[in-house]
């Protein structure tokens, strides 16, 4: 009796979402996503776009999806292309913006989070924030982040911890990476991603910080030998759309994306710890890896040294640094939404 109410109660809501999507108007989207040679736009981005969007409305919605990097933009600009307009539906990472308000920094400060789930329940908690900060008068409306797998080191030369990093020089993609490599005595270097590894290649910078399965997706393991499987943070992308087209849509297909995307998001956060444990597998060559091509880079385990000098640096060099270019009731919502989650308090 219970299967057949179960089974009942599971052709009523496929019923009723075929009746949902019947009735939305024909629509077509325009979406400009991350970076396209990256597991988080070709396992998930991408394929809801063109796919499950298009499959859970019967057709009646539609999107065009090409990354960032493949309309020639660099990253930084999708947000101010997005509030004028010019993009409806983008996604870009967070710490591009860092320099437009150091709010941006605020979830993803390096050292602060060491899991998955923790960086989720800090993105959960502070977006509220984010909803308010990207509203009235930006132009844009937030739809969600997500993460990347964690961002780690990959190295082309032999590193037994965190503290070789010391004398290194050492590829950042954001300021709090940056203050983090910095106060461990290595020198920062900021530089695009595809543009790494010819840097590695000739010498260029000893060290390099992604996420442990896109350096596999870009090859990063034909170019480096050691990788340090401690997440430094997990760089969350925002996903979002500029306020008017969002407007013009009809309320259903409003509420039909909002459903799904956030579908989407729940996907890639529940995605994020076993792509990170996949990247460390396919670029080390661990017989778990399922992809044809598999690295050879020697897998450094972290050790509770190591973890207690990603805590230290953190409290005592990025998280003040960050505080003291944050505005007061930046400080104030960290402590309050994200501070009681991992035990810190800001100081302005």
């Amino acid at each position: 009796m219970n299967k057949r109410l179960i089974l009942t109660a599971a052709m009523a809501a496929l019923l009723a979402t075929a009746a949902q999507a019947q009735t939305l108007p024909k629509t077509q989207l325009k979406v400009v996503g991350g970076l396209s040679n990256l597991s988080a736009y070709n396992d998930y981005e991408k394929p809801f776009w063109t796919k499950v969007v298009p499959s859970l409305s019967n057709g009646q919605v539609t999107a065009d999806i090409k990354g960032f990097n493949e309309m020639g933009l660099k990253g930084p600009e999708v947000l101010r292309l997005m509030s004028q307009g010019v993009i409806e539906f983008g996604t870009a990472t967070l710490s591009y913006f860092a320099s437009d308000d150091p709010i941006n920094e605020a979830v993803d400060l390096a050292g602060l989070v060491p899991d998955a789930k923790t960086a989720r329940a800090v993105v959960d908690a502070f977006a509220p924030v984010y909803a308010k900060h990207y509203g009235a008068g930006t132009g844009i409306k937030l739809l969600g982040l997500s993460p990347y797998p964690a961002q780690v080191l990959f190295c082309n030369a032999e590193i037994k911890g965190l503290a070789d990093l010391k004398g290194k020089k050492v590829r950042t993609s954001s300021r709090t990476q940056a203050e983090f490599v910095d106060a461990l005595g290595g020198s920062s270097v900021t530089m695009a991603f595809g543009e790494v590894v010819p840097a590695m290649q000739n010498k260029v910078v000893d060290c390099a910080i992604t996420g442990s399965l896109s350096g596999y997706s870009a090859k990063w393991y034909e170019v480096s030998t050691h990788l340090l499987a401690l997440p430094i943070n997990w760089n969350p992308q925002i996903h979002a759309v500029n306020q008017k087209a969002w407007d013009k849509l009809d309320p259903k297909v409003q509420t039909f994306l909002q459903t799904n995307i956030r579908s989407m998001i729940n996907n890639m956060w529940d995605g994020a710890a076993a792509q990170t444990q996949e990247g460390y597998d396919c670029n080390t060559g661990a017989a778990a890896c399922k992809q044809p091509v598999k690295g050879k880079m020697v897998l450094v385990r972290p050790t509770d040294a190591d973890r207690a000098l990603l805590r230290k640096v953190m409290q005592d060099t990025v998280l003040p640094k960050w505080a003291a270019r944050c505005s007061a009731d930046c400080v104030r919502d960290f402590n309050t939404h994200i501070g009681k989650i991992v035990n810190l308090t800001a100081k302005k």
